[in-house]
């Protein structure tokens, strides 16, 4: 008898996965035993009721794999056509990838680039203060070195300039966070009522899918609605990972965690790669927020018009990619997403996960589209 295993492998890009080399961080793997088999035709008739193998992304980079190995030997196998992963989706989907979202105001984004501007102009005086002395003996014109005086101190020139600078976007932060908690409690009021969405038929990986929308009310400031449809990768459980790759949850985490953080709605919601503010200020009553974060590995199709009465029909963001899998390792999500343009208090979105069968074909995908997971910077 030859046992059958199920292997995974993860490499998830952490929070802003651009600062990050993929082959500084560890490659997690997990074998799950499948059973005995007599012979590799048995276990080959196993594996058609499971779902594909898929390999995205390579082993020197950000990836994610699922493969069978019979003994040693990893099988080549096609699977029974419309497997669905039936186990329930994770906590991760259930409080933050279900309901409606808000869009955060652009200004976040802009401000923040304008923070990456202002340090450089306040590295560049810096370094022209340093070199004044310099360029004052070989006899050179310097300029912002005289004083400013305000009240009974002396300040330097160049400091009246630059030092607001510095202080600006974090005044502009604060008050568009205020203003972002202002437009939260404006929508928990208006209360909207949920959209009906309908699918035509089975919902297949890498295949059209055809859907009707229907609104119980649609009010006077809604213009109109885009529909589309996503697929990405969700992070991996942190107890998981730490359970992996052999790490104490109260000891030092692995490269690319951070240590735990407090959990403000419920623990499973953190994957433990922060570092960073992924969302503007949420109202903490609101469990998960109001926020859309963006999966770090994801693929989106092309929206299409919504039209009262008529079918949409949406291609498949481009791939190929896997059906839904819910496993605390590997997570491949897909859901549908209702992106409804208002005349006043930015666009809303209305997210409906999706249990997506696989294609009876792995998914082979080496160029992984990846966000650094900011939700500014996801549907606009």
């Amino acid at each position: 008898m030859t046992p059958l295993h199920e292997v995974q492998y993860v490499r998830y890009p952490p929070f802003e996965a651009g600062r990050w080399l993929p082959q500084a961080l560890p490659l997690t793997q997990r074998r799950r035993y499948l059973g005995n088999f007599a012979t590799k035709k048995d276990a080959l008739e196993l594996l058609k009721t499971l779902h594909p193998p898929f390999k995205l992304g390579t082993r020197d980079g950000w990836f994610v794999e699922t493969s069978y190995v019979y003994g040693e030997e990893v099988l080549e196998t096609k699977t029974t056509r419309n497997i669905t992963d039936e186990a329930p989706f994770v906590d991760l989907i259930n409080h933050q990838r279900r309901g409606w979202y808000l869009i955060p105001n652009p200004i976040h984004h802009v401000v923040r680039q304008f923070i990456n501007t202002v340090v450089l102009v306040l590295l560049a005086a810096l370094f022209y203060l340093f070199i004044s002395p310099l360029l004052i003996f070989f006899g050179l014109p310097v300029y912002g070195l005289e004083t400013v005086q305000w009240g009974l101190l002396d300040y330097p020139a160049l400091a009246v300039f630059v030092v607001p600078l510095l202080f600006a976007p974090l005044v502009i932060r604060v008050v568009a966070n205020l203003v972002e908690l202002q437009r939260q409690n404006r929508f928990l009021r208006s209360d909207p009522s949920p959209p009906e969405i309908k699918l035509a038929g089975p919902v297949i990986a890498n295949e059209p899918l055809g859907l009707t929308v229907s609104f119980t009310n649609f009010p006077e400031d809604w213009n109109h609605v885009d529909v589309l449809w996503r697929v990405g990768v969700l992070p991996p459980s942190r107890e998981e990972l730490l359970k992996e790759l052999n790490r104490l949850p109260g000891r030092q985490p692995p490269p690319g965690l951070s240590t735990e953080l407090p959990h403000h709605w419920i623990v499973g919601l953190d994957d433990g790669t922060a570092g960073g503010e992924d969302a503007p200020m949420q109202i903490q009553e609101v469990k998960g927020g109001l926020f859309l974060r963006p999966m770090r590995i994801m693929a989106t199709s092309e929206q299409q018009r919504w039209n009262d009465g008529e079918e949409v029909l949406l291609q498949p963001p481009k791939g190929p990619w896997p059906g839904s899998v819910n496993t605390d390792l590997v997570r491949v999500h897909w859901e549908c997403i209702l992106r409804i343009d208002r005349s006043k208090g930015g666009a809303l979105l209305w997210v409906q996960p999706l249990k997506v069968a696989h294609a009876d074909v792995a998914s082979v995908l080496p160029a992984l589209p990846l966000h650094d997971g900011r939700s500014e910077l996801d549907i606009t």
